[in-house]
């Protein structure tokens, strides 16, 4: 089985292409979306704190294995983007509820970086308990996303595309950025980290220093050279996919 996580502005549709080769290659993917984005209308861009999503993934972690008689069936859960600051910190703080983590290129460390005086901001917004303000994602550009422009298209004409979120949604991923700091030697499920070598978006560097960290024993680490962040919208998207299934198809125990 494998758990899907999307990205900050993105929702499931944005992969169902690949959940169907996963499907076709008989995985049941159970791909959500997250609160407060794709059709989920309310409190649009919004999250109260860090251990609300997690809980959210924990309870669709739940209802997979209770859909599933296999007892032993495991389950991947799999992330794409920012997503995996959800998933690295459900591996790390409760890694015995999931077998094997995916992190495709994953938005643990970005390149736009808030400032200190955003830091503050964000610090000071959590102390006065101020939850909704609006706040603009830096990511307008389709081109970010992708080179391709048909789907570079998809994206700036997608209307469940999130494009501001709230001061609480960004201080819930700080608490998240903190669970994988100080935990990150919890993660010790067999890991896959899928880098996409043009992102413009996610900083590969200081991903990779990160993930040097993790306990895991099994890690694996493929590398996009030509790639633009969403490995979905790539113009030749088949290698990804044929490298994930080849990863889930091992036996990594």
């Amino acid at each position: 089985m494998i758990v899907a996580l999307h990205g900050i502005q993105s929702h499931s549709e944005w992969y169902t292409w690949s959940s169907g080769q996963l499907a076709a290659a008989g995985y049941d993917v159970y791909f959500a979306d997250r609160r407060g984005s794709g059709l989920n209308g309310r409190q649009r861009g919004h999250a109260d704190h860090g251990l609300r999503l997690l809980n959210d993934v924990r309870q669709l972690i739940k209802l997979a294995r209770r859909e599933h008689t296999e007892a032993s069936l495991p389950i991947t859960l799999l992330s794409v983007s920012w997503g995996a600051k959800i998933a690295a910190a459900l591996a790390a703080g409760w890694s015995r509820e999931i077998d094997r983590l995916a992190l495709l290129y994953p938005g643990l460390i970005s390149l736009q970086r808030p400032t200190w005086l955003q830091n503050l901001r964000l610090s000071l917004a959590r102390h006065f308990d101020v939850r909704f303000h609006g706040i603009d994602i830096p990511l307008k550009d389709p081109g970010l996303f992708t080179s391709v422009p048909k789907y570079q298209q998809f994206i700036a004409e997608d209307p469940l595309t999130i494009h501001r979120v709230t001061s609480g949604f960004l201080n819930a991923g700080r608490d998240l950025d903190q669970i994988i700091r100080d935990q990150c030697q919890q993660i010790t499920q067999p890991t896959l980290i899928m880098l996409a070598g043009q992102d413009q978006i996610i900083d590969n560097a200081a991903t990779s220093k990160l993930a040097a960290g993790f306990g895991s024993q099994h890690q694996t680490i493929i590398r996009f050279p030509a790639a633009q962040h969403t490995l979905e919208f790539e113009p030749d998207r088949e290698p990804f996919i044929s490298d994930l299934i080849e990863w889930l198809e091992q036996d990594l125990r």
